[in-house]
């Protein structure tokens, strides 16, 4: 009996070394060449078909220099002020969440910096669950050791969730305020950044109050970003 534990944990640590592998691979290969998509994009799109088999992502990549500095600095503002400076983890901000949630009785904070979020939104499902956190801290380092903050922050851009259906900053520009990515005004890029948490809300309430406070509050904070 115990030689079969033995030999199953055996299979599943071969088994979870080489998906880990796989990830790392992919990683490697993203240095120079740009995701055609993500685990969340796959996702949000099979759910779309459900109810519409013919229906189609708004997504488009365009390079790190084609994004406006006002979109990059709000992000930063609303998501990871020490991402140039933190190594996939801010602890400080990770402590402040944990007593927040304490306090609230419930989850109102995350703490994850914007490489962690890379590293959820990139391989890994929208379900939470301790092995998703453990799998998205180990995706986090190999992001971190592979590629520069630039490297992270242009796919992060291109990639994160922006309403229903909608992929990256080109297609969010486009599709809430008909301009380029590189054109927005550093209040539309507040508004952008705020929705981040939340987006298919926003999506749907886009005078919600809380968001135009939040966006007012990131505006503020945009000129004391530092961005990769």
């Amino acid at each position: 009996m115990l030689r079969w534990v033995f030999r199953i944990g055996a299979v599943l640590l071969a088994a979870l070394f080489l998906y880990n592998l796989w990830i790392l691979g992919h990683i490697v290969y993203w240095r120079d060449h740009n995701p055609s998509a993500s685990a969340f994009m796959n996702e949000q799109l099979a759910k779309l078909q459900e109810d519409d088999p013919n229906a189609e992502l708004r997504h488009k990549w365009v390079p790190y220099e084609h994004i406006s500095g006002n979109l990059k600095r709000a992000l930063i503002a609303a998501e990871d002020a020490k991402f140039v400076d933190h190594e996939g983890f801010d602890w400080d901000g990770i402590e402040a969440a944990f007593d927040k949630n304490i306090k609230q009785g419930r989850i109102v904070a995350g703490g994850s910096t914007i490489s962690q979020q890379l590293a959820k939104n990139l391989f890994l499902s929208s379900r939470k669950t301790p092995w998703r956190k453990l799998e998205e801290a180990a995706i986090t380092v190999m992001l971190e050791k592979v590629l520069d903050k630039r490297r992270i922050f242009e796919i992060y851009l291109n990639v994160i969730e922006w309403g229903n259906g909608v992929f990256g900053a080109e297609a969010a520009s486009r599709y809430y305020y008909r301009s380029s990515a590189a054109r927005l005004s550093a209040s539309q890029a507040a508004k952008l950044a705020a929705m981040v948490p939340n987006p298919r809300f926003y999506d749907e309430h886009r005078n919600a109050p809380g968001l135009a406070r939040k966006t007012r509050i990131i505006q503020r904070r945009m000129s004391f970003a530092d961005t990769p």
